[in-house]
């Protein structure tokens, strides 16, 4: 499938609450975040393999645009993630700051080999954000860029992001939810993720 997924996927990842394997593929989500048409979806667990910096527990849950890895597609690297995370977890611009760092850090990690690092002018992963006017629905929401290493280009590139931040109380969840694209803000690529956030409830 998509190169992002290439590595992740492969890892047995072993349930926090016992020995169990987790299975993106067979695990049933909880709450209900939409799947448009001919998009991708993957899941994974959290702790993240590749950020173990990032210290939460829950799930990672993954949609791609059609074109995420076509280098000529409006859609490219345009998707979605959404962390299902265990608690009531504090969040901030300075923390989704480093811990979008340390995720991007670490992508670009698992998925270049050393030959491709050693012919390549690397940049570090630059991460930038503040919080914004609340979206409808959100507890907080924030905006900002990451500037990191393209890996299947091996070439700089800049995501926009817009960060969403809410609870399930009833299930003591706190809920993440990342919109990102190389898109300007005004790009009507950006309705079709906000369709994503506004179509997700915390119950099925």
């Amino acid at each position: 499938m998509k190169n992002i997924i290439t590595f992740i996927f492969c890892i047995t990842f072993l349930n926090m609450y016992g020995q169990e394997v987790f299975d993106g593929h067979k695990w049933e989500a909880p709450y209900h975040l939409p799947t448009p048409k001919d998009w991708g979806i993957e899941r994974f667990q959290i702790p993240i393999s590749f950020a173990p910096q990032i210290l939460y527990t829950g799930v990672e849950d993954i949609r791609f645009t059609p074109g995420w890895a076509k280098v000529k597609s409006e859609e490219y690297w345009t998707y979605a993630f959404l962390w299902y995370l265990d608690g009531n977890v504090k969040m901030d611009e300075e923390i989704i700051a480093e811990n979008l760092k340390n995720y991007y850090t670490g992508l670009f990690n698992i998925n270049t080999d050393s030959a491709k690092k050693a012919a390549t002018k690397l940049i570090p992963v630059t991460t930038i954000f503040k919080k914004v006017k609340k979206g409808n629905g959100d507890l907080e929401t924030y905006t900002g860029t990451i500037e990191m290493m393209d890996y299947l280009q091996l070439k700089p590139i800049t995501l926009n992001c817009i960060v969403h931040l809410t609870r399930c109380t009833e299930e003591n969840k706190t809920i993440i939810f990342y919109e990102l694209s190389p898109q300007p803000f005004t790009h009507t690529i950006w309705e079709k993720l906000k369709l994503l956030w506004s179509g997700f409830t915390c119950k099925k």
